[in-house]
């Protein structure tokens, strides 16, 4: 018979038996990311992050599933805005906090969030969910908490939550799709003339003012760059009054030692000199913006850093698609299409659980046409990208 167990960090756990259940999926599942946040001090109960990982043991004792789960105390970091749901509980008498999460600290990617033997079958994977999630709503009853919210989940995982108290909330971001485009130019023909003479305008404007960007991967990286790309961080952090910093140089320094090989850095050079950056992580089909920041303003340098030069690096190396972050409207008008993102809940209170209920009912609604509507009018023009 399965057992489930509540540990104290991903860290105390076994890197191989961890990352042999995240195999192909998501790179911020891996031991490397979600350990490096922990021993740098960026997750613990001072940060509001407390880790309790929850794993599932075959009847050998091997690890056969596991959940990223967090003890939380706020609301912060998680992307998924759940604050107008914790003052109506407040209104109400309720206790929101502390409650239970699943998901990957600070990071707005979508992905399993309930982690499975790579040899299980669809029947396997499902009864795994089903037993890890039916866990997490005991747990969060048993320490009296106010619910359980599993963030950017995967559809498999929200059709079986769903068949227990869970809720299900839709969001949206904008992604970007490779679709055999042969260079560069390729992608811009795709864009209306108007469209494409602006994004010639912005590469054209910050190669005028003499920056050079450059992107490299893993072992490419160039030492030191990875200074400045915490400083990066830290200034664009700083500069916006709802920042929050989140992580330290420590946990970079533990990225550049563990998770190099994830690593994709987009760096803009004035005479030789870093003055923007963008750290970027890739594996396997995909590639991820994360961090981004500059130490001198230059108008569209943004844009170039973050999304130009991503999007060439991703044309040149065959990559299928490029999820840049949450947020962010101007992203369609560079050939980002709307996608929907999936999470789901449950609350221990059935007066709030029902309100919440009703409001997502409403919210799912207002989303699909939301992202109806975006695909309709797409900054892309339909057709063939060609050779």
């Amino acid at each position: 018979m399965a057992e489930v167990r509540v540990g104290e960090a991903v860290a105390e756990l076994p890197r191989d038996a961890w990352n042999a259940l995240v195999a192909d999926g998501s790179p911020f599942l891996e031991w490397d990311f979600l350990a490096s946040l922990e021993e740098s001090g960026c997750l613990g109960r001072e940060s509001g992050w407390l880790p309790r990982p929850v794993t599932l043991h075959d009847d050998a004792g091997r690890m056969v599933g596991a959940a990223p789960l967090y003890l939380k105390g706020h609301s912060e970091g998680e992307f998924v805005f759940d604050w107008g749901w914790a003052d109506a509980a407040e209104r109400a008498g309720i206790r929101y906090y502390p409650k239970l999460l699943v998901g990957v600290p600070f990071s707005p990617v979508s992905g399993a969030r309930f982690l499975t033997a790579p040899e299980f079958s669809r029947k396997e994977r499902k009864e795994a969910i089903a037993t890890l999630g039916e866990a997490l709503v005991s747990l969060c009853r048993e320490n009296e908490l106010s619910g359980v919210h599993v963030n950017f989940c995967q559809p498999d995982e929200l059709g079986v939550l769903q068949k227990s108290e869970f809720v299900a909330r839709v969001g949206m971001q904008y992604h970007w799709v490779n679709e055999g485009y042969a260079d560069f130019d390729a992608y811009l023909a795709r864009f209306r003339s108007k469209r494409r003479n602006q994004i010639r305008r912005e590469l054209r404007g910050v190669a005028e003012a003499g920056i050079e960007v450059r992107v490299a991967v893993g072992d490419e990286i160039d030492e030191a760059w990875f200074e400045p790309m915490f400083e990066f961080y830290r200034a664009n952090v700083d500069r916006h009054h709802w920042g929050r910093r989140y992580l330290n140089r420590e946990f970079f320094e533990l990225l550049r030692q563990r998770f190099r090989d994830r690593l994709c850095f987009a760096v803009a050079l004035e005479n030789g000199e870093p003055i923007a950056g963008a750290l970027n992580v890739q594996k396997g089909d995909a590639l991820y913006g994360r961090y981004w920041g500059c130490t001198r303003e230059v108008r569209y340098l943004h844009f170039v850093v973050c999304y130009y030069e991503a999007i060439r690096h991703c044309i040149d190396h065959g990559i299928s698609r490029f999820e840049p972050g949450a947020g962010g409207d101007y992203k369609q008008l560079r050939g980002f299409d709307a996608t929907p993102t999936l999470s789901a809940h449950f609350l221990a209170d059935a007066r709030l659980a029902e309100a919440v209920g009703r409001y997502l009912d409403q919210e799912r609604h207002e989303y699909a046409d939301a992202v109806r509507h975006l695909r309709r009018n797409s900054a892309l023009k339909p057709g063939n990208p060609g050779p």
